[in-house]
């Protein structure tokens, strides 16, 4: 793991500086015919849970915006992706090229200059951490061999994972007219955009496949070369580990340790956060904030309301028995019969204090013809579904396999006949007493 440091003195008095300017800006208006009862002073939020995806709060989510940073959440994901598969690793080390150390100062940077070598990781922390252009251009070019080819891919990841707004340019986020006009790409039109609902979904997709993200998106600071006077500060003032910091005490929200900010004069101000409490993680994303602290005070009012208002439910347990079908039958094996259970829980977030209204909606599974001998132990072989309405009577549904708890063997062709013989006398007999 590469060293974490502490902020510098030098560092905290700039930001502390930063503090006092920025935080008497504007709020943002409310956005009109946008669903906004908390009054959030952006231009749209987001709520979800972690775990299920369930919609806790949402404000004009679905504009397509800038989202300046945020975006570096893909070139984020796509670098992990990468990892997973074996086609790059955390110490693989990688040469600085042209394009990265002179596309652009606009936006922060860690001052890469061509020829130099830095690990995978270390890069990849100067991105979440510093949210580094350079750094993330250094990355897409080693993955693709350019940065146009990395944007390319980014939109194929987003048609891949459903995300139906977002558009990319570059691995940055930057817009055209922080990009260096030989740098502009030319294959690709338009600029960076995303929904704060596709933010929110690109953040789900990190969590539920990469949560070793985590460990970097939660880093304070960072010294990135031993040179370097003073280390990079996470830009994201929220952090819980931020909590011994007086500069960014007005901030720090328990249990948060991530994702992403975002800024450039067309987006604003913006923020991807993620927070856990008592076993309940939440995806949160405010758009279009007018300052600094801003992005920050309004997700924190809308972590507050999750948490505040909402607890998770378990309806089902994983490798539970319904009461209502406790086993399906199969054929040709050595029993006739065989036990199903949940593959998975069923949980809802539901509101506090409010008994949940949740009912078994349907349950459905194979025939006996369908379920033929042999079958091992967790086979699928049919699905539940609950659903659970709220007191403003908005539902939501949730879907679980019923997967078989028992191994079923194939009968021996003697046993089989002999089941056979008493099947058919057994259905003669019953044909008789239906004559009387």
């Amino acid at each position: 793991m590469a060293r974490i440091s502490k902020p510098s003195i030098a560092a905290l008095l700039i930001i502390g500086v930063l503090l006092l300017t920025a935080g008497t800006a504007l709020a943002a208006e409310e956005t009109p015919g946008g669903n906004n009862p908390l009054g959030l002073q952006v231009k749209s939020a987001f709520l979800m849970d972690a775990e299920t995806g369930q919609v806790l709060y949402d404000m004009n989510s679905e504009e397509a915006l800038p989202p300046a940073s945020m975006s570096k959440m893909m070139t984020e994901y796509i670098v992990m992706e990468e990892i997973a598969d074996g086609n790059l690793s955390w110490d693989e080390v990688i040469t600085v090229q042209h394009n990265a150390a002179t596309t652009t100062r606009q936006g922060s940077h860690v001052f890469l200059a061509q020829g130099d070598q830095h690990t995978v990781e270390e890069l990849f922390i100067a991105m979440a951490v510093g949210s580094a252009n350079d750094a993330s251009i250094a990355l897409a070019e080693h993955i693709e061999g350019s940065e146009e080819a990395f944007a390319r891919r980014m939109n194929e990841t987003a048609e891949e994972l459903g995300l139906e707004t977002a558009h990319f340019i570059n691995a940055t986020g930057l817009n055209r007219e922080d990009m260096s006009p030989e740098y502009q790409p030319q294959s690709i039109g338009g600029e960076t955009i995303m929904s704060a609902k596709d933010a929110a979904m690109l953040a789900y997709y990190i969590l539920d496949t990469h949560d070793e993200f985590l460990t970097y998106s939660s880093i304070p600071s960072y010294k990135f070369r031993e040179r370097d006077k003073d280390p990079m500060i996470n830009y994201n003032w929220m952090l819980e580990g931020n909590k011994d910091v007086p500069a960014f005490e007005p901030y720090v929200y328990e249990g948060l340790d991530g994702m992403k900010t975002g800024h450039t004069s067309a987006a604003k101000y913006c923020f991807t956060g993620t927070a856990e409490r008592d076993g309940m993680r939440l995806i949160s994303v405010v758009m279009g904030a007018q300052s600094e602290p801003q992005r920050f005070l309004q997700t924190a009012k809308l972590l507050d309301y999750g948490f505040t208002n909402f607890e998770t439910k378990t309806v089902v347990a994983a490798k539970s028995t319904l009461e209502t079908l406790e086993t399906v039958p199969v054929s040709k094996g050595v029993q006739t019969e065989v036990p199903i259970v949940t593959e998975s829980g069923v949980s809802f977030l539901v509101e506090k204090e409010i008994e949940p209204q949740i009912e078994l909606l349907e349950s459905t599974v194979q025939s006996a013809d369908e379920l033929v001998a042999p079958i091992a132990t967790g086979t699928v072989v049919g699905q539940a579904t609950y659903q659970y309405t709220d007191s403003s009577g908005a539902t939501l549904e949730r879907t679980v396999n019923l997967v078989t708890s028992e191994e079923v063997k194939k009968g021996s062709w003697w046993r089989l006949m002999f089941r056979a013989i008493g099947d058919f006398f057994s259905g003669l007999f019953n044909g008789i007493v239906d004559l009387f």
